[in-house]
């Protein structure tokens, strides 16, 4: 400890040791008190003041309750107007929309709303004590606003009808008489013809405005109509004159006379829109008006009185709280004096047993901790200080000689693991560079023929180009074979693309997998298929033939990465060891469910096998066969940390020498394991292997 560090230690000491003699006399009073019951003297204040404030609280919440209840009640008198306006609003806004466009639905829809307003009125309006003084003209005005719906009703059924009866029905005969006159005139130069289309388009245009003024009311539409109709009737007499047989000239007085009903029609089904949309404004919409008015005065006394009301609950709540505040601070002030001679009673000798914890873990073991005679807790803490002292004393020399010893070995360990992991990254990249070469030389053929067939498309087509623009013109038969030879071109292009796309999806997928040790499910049979089209190039260079028995929809929770690491390195340690010197054989791979949770997977081939000796130390790491041809004995071993660490399953070996090699990996559907701990520093211990062999 160096010299300040020595000066702050025994001003901290000397500021404990020098306290005014009367808080001293007043510490060592209250330290005769065991710390447990000082904590039960503040306990105990604390429960008086709680008790009072209760039993004050609980004489305030009767006076509070009242005035709550005049607030309460005035709140929900204004919510039930409020909800009275609305319904009355959207009655209204009903009764426009159903005028507007008629359907049962709307109707059915007012009875609803009706009723829900006459509800309100009788069983809750009624029994409201601040509203049912009130409720006998809400009412009335009520009833009138319902009343106005029937009169509207019948008017509107008026309307509709003469709608039907006197506008469409005469409109159906007019375009069938039309029709009649256009059949009879036989051919487009006749004389009558002008006239005839010009009184056809009038008519066309008259429908169309007067049904735009039955459903919108819009007066153009009615000026529209009426000026459509008197074109029609000033057409008829000239038509009547160009005519050239007694069909034409029965059909146009026929016409004359539905043409004078439609427009009589037409004035009545005006006149009685214009009595709809008086009674709509008169009666609807001015009592829907008064009704807003009664309820919006109601409402204002409804506010009065909730003012009122509230201003009681205040004045009460103010009174309360000023009571409670007053006995609130007098307690504070004894808790808190109580308070601060426990804290002292506590703090000055736990201020003394930190200041020797200071000094112990900066170092300064020499130096002995204070008041360890003392008779209370915090003396039994002080000589547990100084007991820790004496073997932080024991500990620090034995620390001493552990770490020089430490630092030997791990020198020599960290040399180890790096060595370790650089075999492993090794082992991984040059699997997946093998990969890389043997899909680019597959997506190479399918892209060569594709680049081939467009090259010949773009010469015929250059060819196709001069044929066209040629002075001779372009014959059926050069037509005929340009397009045969584009299809044929294009489903070459199609073909050999496609299967371009599937080899370098299926290498991105297993590629992707491998370098993101990601978590998801995913298809077992779907991963088995990219990574052996990943693969099939390997297989290209010998004789081996590959049988694979995945089912579908086997679904798998677990690392698809390390799945296709593991069939990776079995599929080349196969073909390095089982199918040497060109011989060949196959390889199957197959899966099935064993049982709810697991699943089994079974690589094996029909190769050179192994001896017994071999068999047992095939999952030890740097031990191969084929040391001197460059293996780094690193390829199984990887394998089974995969399936045992991170899949959380089990792995079986079964070899015969000259008869093939199985290897079963029986793995949980949701993988148990984390990231393998050997794939990244290396420290993994030699597999406990379950093999047999026959």
């Amino acid at each position: 400890m160096t010299a300040p560090e020595h000066s702050d230690a025994a001003n901290d000491a000397g500021g404990v040791a020098h306290t005014t003699p009367i808080r001293a006399r007043v510490v060592g009073i209250v330290r005769a008190v065991p710390i447990r019951w000082r904590i039960l003297s503040i306990a105990a204040l604390n429960s008086a003041v709680v008790l009072v404030l209760a039993v004050m609280i609980w004489n305030g919440a009767k006076v509070l309750g009242s005035a709550w209840n005049d607030v309460r009640q005035a709140r929900e008198s204004e919510k039930i107007l409020a909800r009275l306006e609305s319904e009355t609003g959207r009655l209204q806004n009903l009764i426009h929309r159903y005028i507007n466009q008629p359907s049962p639905e709307l109707f059915a829809e007012i009875l609803l709303v009706r009723e829900a307003v006459l509800g309100t009125l009788t069983t809750r309006a009624s029994t409201d004590p601040m509203l049912s003084g009130s409720v006998e003209e809400l009412e009335h005005v009520t009833e009138r606003f319902l009343d106005g719906f029937g009169q509207l009703r019948s008017v509107q059924t008026k309307i509709s009808k003469t709608y039907e009866e006197q506008v469409l029905a005469p409109a159906k005969d007019m375009a069938g008489l039309y029709s009649i006159i256009e059949g009879a005139t036989g051919h487009r130069d006749a004389l009558i013809w002008p006239s005839l289309g010009k009184s056809r388009e009038a008519f066309t245009a008259m429908l169309v405005a007067a049904n735009s003024y039955y459903l919108s009311l819009a007066t153009a539409s009615a000026e529209e109509a009426r000026h459509n109709t008197e074109t029609i009737e000033k057409t008829i007499p000239v038509m009547s004159d160009l005519a050239d047989n007694d069909l034409q000239r029965m059909a146009l007085q026929r016409l004359k006379t539905r043409t004078a009903a439609l427009r009589d029609g037409l004035s009545k089904l005006s006149n009685e829109l214009t009595d709809r949309t008086e009674l709509l404004h008169n009666t609807i919409d001015a009592t829907q008006a008064e009704a807003t008015g009664a309820v919006d005065e109601l409402s204002a006394k409804m506010r009065e009185r909730e003012q009122a009301a509230q201003a009681t609950f205040d004045q009460a709540l103010s009174d309360i709280s000023r009571r409670v505040l007053t006995i609130a601070v007098m307690f504070l002030g004894v808790i808190l004096s109580a308070g601060v001679l426990i804290a002292l009673s506590i703090r000055l000798p736990l201020q003394q047993i930190m200041t020797s914890m200071r000094a112990i873990t900066m170092g300064d073991f020499e130096r002995e901790v204070q008041g360890i005679n003392a008779r209370d807790e915090v003396g039994a803490m002080a000589r547990a200080v100084e007991v820790f002292r004496e073997n932080a004393i024991a500990r620090r020399k034995a620390e001493d000689d552990l770490r020089a010893s430490k630092e030997r070995a791990e020198s020599a360990l960290f040399e180890l693991n790096t060595a370790q992991q650089n075999l492993i990254d090794a082992e991984r990249l040059a699997a997946l560079g093998g990969l890389v070469a043997g899909v680019a030389h597959e997506v190479n053929n399918p892209i060569g023929i594709s680049l081939t067939v467009a090259s010949s498309f773009a010469r015929r087509s250059e060819m196709f180009e001069a044929e066209l623009k040629s002075e001779g013109g372009l014959r059926r038969s050069q037509l005929e074979e340009f397009v045969r030879s584009s299809r044929d071109a294009s489903q070459q292009l199609v073909a050999n693309l496609h299967r371009a796309g599937e080899l370098i999806q299926s290498f991105k997928q297993v590629a992707v997998d491998r370098s993101h040790a990601e978590r998801r499910q995913f298809l077992l049979g779907e991963a088995t298929d990219q990574i052996i089209t990943s693969l099939k190039p390997v297989l290209k260079r010998g004789r081996i033939a590959l049988e694979v028995d995945v089912p579908e929809g086997l679904m798998v929770d677990g690392y698809p990465g390390s799945y296709g690491q593991i069939l990776t390195n079995l599929f080349l340690n196969a073909v390095n060891h089982a199918f040497t010197d060109g011989r060949a054989g196959t390889i199957s791979i197959s899966a099935r469910p064993r049982g709810p949770d697991d699943v089994e997977i079974i690589f094996a081939d029909n190769g050179a096998g192994m001896t017994p000796d071999v068999q047992r130390q095939a999952f030890d790491p740097f031990f191969t066969t084929r040391r001197n041809e460059g293996g780094t004995g690193l390829g199984l071993h990887i394998v089974y940390n995969l399936v045992t660490q991170q899949l959380g399953g089990r792995m079986m070996l079964e070899s015969r020498l000259g008869q093939g090699t199985t290897f079963r990996i029986i793995m949980p559907r949701t993988a148990k394991g984390g990231a393998a701990t050997d794939e990244i520093d290396g420290t993994s211990q030699w597999p406990n292997r379950t093999m047999s062999s026959t």
